[in-house]
């Protein structure tokens, strides 16, 4: 049976996506080169974790998506939407692969009048510089004559049940008006408000104003929180001070680490020819710089706690909870919690965690031992750190159970564990 939309890459933007359109009344079928991805969702089971959950995923099939690997469903639907994955490399390089093996799949098969548009994260210029040439190589047709094409960056955000996306606002960036008022017809169907943008450029880099935004500002509280540790200041009672504020202030709060899909983004680093001159957002590169070093001073911290209490980090037990990057979820994507786990073992401890959502959990490859009881556990190690805030924890009874608590996350009661 034809469907109105094709979602291709099923993973933490397609599957979301495709949960919205199908919710709308959209004819959705999911398209993925992975054939255990859509083998698991046929079977009513998510395959992205810490993405949607199986009952999710139950009503999704029974309002009609379809998963598959067949290429040839792509020329069948009126909207195509690129949700593939653009990770970072070594070298902070945005992959565009999956991008381009999604518009080549795509541009076989694409039919005139077919509106395509991009979701995944981007640097600006990617949707006429890259997208573009292969979709119009492969296809035979010219972008904004026999078909639409416009970029419209994500917004979903996992685990949030206040902002979906039928109530957060959907920009949208075509290569012509034509190719706007296209996407804007199609998104008009599973949001409540959508933004036009000046074109693709525009929406694409709003991704990256948002994104950056995020990881400055929490770059910045980190500093402010090994600053206020030094000088001896409770910096969560500062934080708490200066929301108050009515105007001017946005509050962000300190960890151990950023973790999540969406990486700051530097349009000095694109993958491609188009690249700009020299280093245009050194705040950029200077946040990211300070965020990657938090995981090394949540060791110090450590390692100075136990030293305090007469003990050393070499032998010492340590109880880790919460290993994925966001609360009440089990996504690990860019958690710091391997990371110090690493190190805390390069330096002789022995490592165990605690993670409501993640039955599992390995380090190098390694499994790490899992607590059963969680008060036992962390009475019985020398050190317990707080790296997630999980809702089903009791902070308090931690408190007064482990024998040493760091929280990373300013979420005990004040006074009842030492704070980042």
């Amino acid at each position: 049976m034809p469907a109105d939309l094709a979602v291709i890459g099923l993973g933490h933007l397609g599957l979301p996506l495709a949960q919205a359109a199908v919710a709308a009344g959209v004819q959705t079928v999911g398209y993925d080169t992975d054939p255990r991805a859509c083998t698991e969702l046929s079977a009513g089971r998510t395959p992205v974790e810490g993405s949607l959950s199986a009952s999710e995923i139950r009503r999704m099939l029974s309002g009609g998506f379809r998963p598959t690997t067949n290429p040839a469903e792509l020329g069948r639907v009126r909207t195509a939407v690129i949700c593939a994955p653009t990770p970072l490399g070594a070298d902070r390089t945005i992959d565009l692969t999956a991008v381009g093996d999604a518009a080549r799949a795509l541009a076989a098969r694409l039919r005139p009048h077919t509106t395509v548009l991009l979701e995944s994260a981007v640097p600006p210029g990617t949707t006429e510089n890259y997208l573009l040439p292969l979709l119009e190589e492969g296809s035979g047709l010219r972008a904004g004559r026999d078909f639409h094409l416009a970029c419209s960056p994500s917004r979903f955000d996992p685990g949030n049940r206040t902002h979906v996306h039928s109530n957060t606002p959907k920009v949208i960036g075509g290569l012509t008006p034509a190719c706007t008022e296209s996407a804007a017809a199609f998104y008009g169907r599973l949001t409540d408000k959508v933004v036009r943008a000046r074109g693709p450029r525009e929406a694409e880099m709003t991704k990256v104003l948002e994104t950056n935004f995020r990881h400055v500002n929490i770059a910045l509280v980190n500093e402010m929180a090994v600053l206020c540790h030094d000088l001896g200041v409770d910096l969560w009672d500062v934080i708490r001070c200066a929301e108050t504020k009515p105007f001017g202030f946005q509050p962000f709060r300190p960890g151990p680490g950023v973790g999540g899909h969406g990486a700051p983004v530097d349009p000095g680093y694109l993958p491609y020819n188009s690249r700009t001159p020299g280093r245009p957002l050194r705040m950029v590169s200077l946040a990211q710089e300070i965020n990657d070093r938090m995981p090394q001073y949540v060791i110090q911290r450590c390692a100075t706690l136990l030293n305090e209490h007469g003990k050393s980090v070499r032998g010492a037990r340590v109880l880790l909870l919460g290993v994925t990057y966001k609360p009440d979820l089990a996504d690990q994507e860019g958690s710091p919690a391997r990371e110090i786990a690493t190190r805390l073992m390069d330096m002789g401890a022995q490592i165990g965690y605690h993670d409501p959502h993640v039955l599992d959990w390995r380090v190098r490859e390694l499994p790490v031992p899992r607590a059963d009881s969680l008060y036992e556990a962390a009475s019985s190690a020398d050190l317990t750190v707080l790296l997630q805030h999980h809702r089903t924890y009791d902070l308090q009874g931690l408190a007064v159970k482990a024998q040493l608590l760091l929280d990373t996350r300013g979420a005990t009661p004040a006074g009842a564990a030492h704070r980042l």
